[in-house]
């Protein structure tokens, strides 16, 4: 039964892809922008949705809406210019040719969202709309409320046979992995995430897959603690730290700690009031696996846990070690250890001796420790002074390395994702392109070789846009000129 309903969900999908129904622009462009009233129009259900699923605030889910807003109007803006093909640069036998470049949609996407961030993960399904697919939209089971939402409500402003909702759990989705996709993209973590890439391969099937890790800050002594410890404090504090780019631990120096605990234990009082319930947790599998976490280290902020609402308190622990649990896994909880290191370079080598992060944080003023600390390591992203702020800047890609996630989307990438660039070349019947291709013909000759290896042998020149560009100026000055002259005379012979 399952079979049958996840077959015909992808089976009609490919049919209304094969007519050509989301290549139009004109239909991407009205849904895209049906979109917009969806996430405008039902704000409010959006917002209860997340509440009843996570328990977020309020005001952390109106911001969630506005990125995904802002991200829609920019593909809006874009996504025109964006299909039309481009012009690939030409040697000296393809002068008279025409070289493009196609950007094809793939065809019926899957997308499977996350249940930390679920309306942000619909983000992946407006750029394979604006990239021409259609798009079957897999809300995680772990956030029934949201999905049960988006089924009843997005179908009313997008095409439900193009764009359809599918729901369930662990079973519907391995029936839904079993089907022929063109692409996946999925949010989550890395032993579902690889459960996803095997599935994949059965029809080498390209996949996303945005996961996390082990997200480390590096302070260094020159940044302003006071500013650092607000930003990475409501970093990690951020929907109760349970995100893929949360702050995961700190390196810093010996003195860095002292004074950065200090001015966290102030910045968590002014946000928070000292609540211990303000950050609620998912479920009960993911409470006791952070107060599991907790056991045994030397809390210096917070620590206080509520288990009847399964709620942590914000906590820093200092005096971790490599080989603490709570360094094992990603901690995904409002939870920060600190680890101390003599400076910059010994906190590279120890970033270095994990997997690759989704996203490092750096916190200086020194222009040098940046740099090095940048150039030597490995990372889905970089922010500078702050947290989590580059996943909204809609021009930036978003996206894993190693075993934090592979490909990435956003902006621009998240239309270049879900296409196919199909190279084009339209040759034409000129005989002085023929003369050239003689040179290729049977019978053969050295001479003939010798000719077409110089009319092929790549040449690094000036593009022939400029050549474009002063073929117009040069018009521009000669018209110009005459017209001048034109009036002079006029001028001179009344």
């Amino acid at each position: 039964m399952i079979q049958d309903q996840t077959t015909d969900i992808v089976t009609t999908a490919r049919d209304a892809f094969n007519k050509g129904f989301t290549k139009n622009m004109r239909y991407r462009l009205k849904n895209l922008k049906n979109f917009i009233k969806f996430l405008e129009e039902n704000e409010k259900e959006i917002i209860e949705s997340m509440y009843e699923d996570l328990r977020k605030h309020r005001e952390e889910a109106r911001l969630e809406i506005l990125i995904a807003i802002n991200h829609l109007k920019y593909l809006i803006n874009n996504v025109r210019k964006w299909s039309e093909p481009d012009m690939a640069e030409k040697r000296w036998i393809d002068l008279l040719d025409g070289l493009y470049i196609y950007h094809d949609p793939l065809g019926v996407v899957l997308v499977m969202g996350s249940w930390n961030v679920p309306l942000l993960t619909l983000v992946p399904v407006t750029g394979a709309m604006a990239a021409g697919n259609c798009v079957v939209i897999k809300p995680s089971h772990t956030c029934p409320a949201f999905g049960n939402m988006l089924a009843r409500l997005l179908p009313k402003y997008l095409d439900p046979i193009c764009y359809p909702v599918f729901l369930g759990g662990i079973e519907e989705t391995n029936q839904l992995l079993n089907q022929r996709f063109d692409y996946i993209y999925y949010t989550g973590g890395a032993t579902v995430g690889k459960i996803v890439h095997r599935a994949a391969n059965k029809y080498l099937t390209p996949t996303t897959l945005e996961l996390g890790g082990k997200n480390p800050v590096f302070i260094d002594s020159s940044a302003d603690l006071e500013m650092t410890a607000a930003r990475v404090m409501w970093g990690k504090c951020f929907n109760s730290g349970q995100a893929c780019i949360a702050p995961d631990y700190v390196l810093c120096t010996k003195q860095v700690e002292k004074e950065f605990i200090q001015h966290a234990r102030t910045a968590l009082a002014k946000f928070f009031n000292n609540d211990p319930r303000c950050c609620p947790i998912v479920n009960d599998f993911h409470f006791k696996r952070l107060q599991k976490l907790l056991r045994g280290l030397n809390v210096v902020i917070g620590g206080r846990v509520d288990p009847l609402d399964n709620c942590v308190e914000p906590t820093v622990v200092s005096g971790v070690s490599l080989t603490d649990p709570i360094m094992q896994e990603e901690i995904f909880g409002p939870i920060l250890p600190i680890i101390t290191v003599n400076d910059f370079k010994e906190a590279v080598n120890f970033i270095n001796r994990g997997e690759k992060p989704l996203a490092l944080y750096i916190f200086t003023k020194n222009a040098v420790v940046r740099d090095y600390v940048i150039d030597n390591t490995s990372s889905g992203g970089v922010t500078v002074n702050d947290t989590l702020m580059h996943l909204i800047v809609e021009s930036l890609p978003f996206g894993g390395v190693g075993l934090s996630g592979m490909g990435c989307y956003k902006g621009k990438d998240s239309f270049d994702t879900f296409v196919h660039k199909k190279s084009v070349l339209v040759k034409n019947f000129s005989k002085i392109i023929e003369k050239a291709n003689e040179m290729r013909y049977p019978p053969y000759s050295s001479r003939k070789t010798d000719i077409l290896a110089f009319l092929l042998k790549y040449r690094r020149g000036p593009s022939w846009i400029w050549l474009f560009y002063f073929s117009i100026f040069f018009i521009g000055f000669v018209v110009g000129f005459l017209i001048f002259n034109y009036f002079a005379l006029l001028h001179y012979t009344k």
